[in-house]
């Protein structure tokens, strides 16, 4: 099942899916048999534990396993029996991110992170998630070799970020710039002492960094419930923040979250632009957090 175009993550959700959705319902059937009902019953019992948006995911596994054999000439499979589905299944509830709009919350969670009893690695990574506000997979995946120290910049490969496999293709070789504060070269300088000899800046288990969930699992811990905060949340207070308190321009805020939105011409962002005002928000950003604490 597995593409040679999925990532090795999404090959083991998929992989996953199977194992514990699909096969243990159709498994023993032969495909050609595989009705819409058997489907959309293999679906419903997905759905009976609430996971209503990955029913329709599986449903979307499925489409493309009876598309396969279709085109592929499999004996008796000449109609794919998860057309129309979707229409009958429950659908999603949106859910929005938690995350931290006003000062005095943010001000006590920084002061919460300050005095976090768990793991070093994991207590520096609860201090540059608030001040760099990147994706939680990119701060992970961060390692001491994109960090300079002289121009104080991180530069993120295009490999290491959230976008499409047509994009990383197109973007090969470039980098996302990410400008550090003071605050937080300091975090860095002292985590280098324990970990600086590794390639990850946060580095976990069996040479891999640390867990997707490593930073949501220490928030709980401290008593931050994930309807209150996450650590993809801090994005949105960055981004409301920085222009409704500080004054920063949606453009420079926007290219620093590396988002892929046009601009006032029509044309997408150039995430090299708007550096210098950039390097003078990610610093105003880290003194204001201080401030609040």
């Amino acid at each position: 099942m597995a593409c040679k175009k999925w990532v090795p993550g999404h090959t083991r959700t998929v992989r996953s899916r199977l194992d514990r959705d699909i096969l243990p319902v159709l498994g023993h059937m032969p495909i050609s048999d595989i009705s819409a009902q058997d489907v959309l019953a293999t679906l419903r019992l997905v759905e009976k534990r609430q996971a209503y948006e990955t029913a329709h995911r599986i449903k979307s596994i499925l489409n493309q396993i009876f598309t396969f054999a279709i085109v592929s000439g499999v004996p008796g499979v000449i109609n794919n029996p998860t057309a129309g589905l979707s229409s009958v299944l429950h659908k999603p509830v949106a859910k929005h991110i938690a995350a931290i709009l006003e000062p005095g919350p943010l001000g006590q969670l920084m002061r919460d992170i300050d005095e976090y009893q768990g793991a070093y690695v994991v207590k520096c990574s609860l201090k540059l998630i608030p001040m760099l506000f990147v994706r939680p997979g990119e701060l992970r995946s961060m390692k001491w070799e994109d960090i300079d120290y002289e121009v104080a910049q991180w530069k993120i490969p295009v490999a290491d970020m959230k976008m499409s496999k047509r994009e990383k293709e197109q973007r090969k070789g470039h980098t996302h710039t990410v400008p550090l504060a003071r605050q937080t070269i300091e975090v860095l300088q002292e985590l280098q002492m324990l970990t600086g000899r590794g390639r990850y800046v946060f580095p976990g288990r069996a040479g891999r960094p640390i867990s997707n969930n490593t930073v949501n699992a220490a928030l709980r811990t401290m008593g931050w419930g994930k309807d209150q905060v996450t650590a993809h949340g801090f994005r949105a207070t960055a981004r409301t923040m920085l222009h409704e308190t500080l004054g920063f321009s949606p453009d420079a805020i926007e290219a620093q979250l590396a988002h892929n939105v046009p601009d006032r011409l029509g044309g997408a962002y150039n995430r090299t632009q708007h550096l210098e005002e950039r390097t003078r928000m990610m610093q105003a950003w880290a003194d204001y957090l201080d401030g609040l604490k």
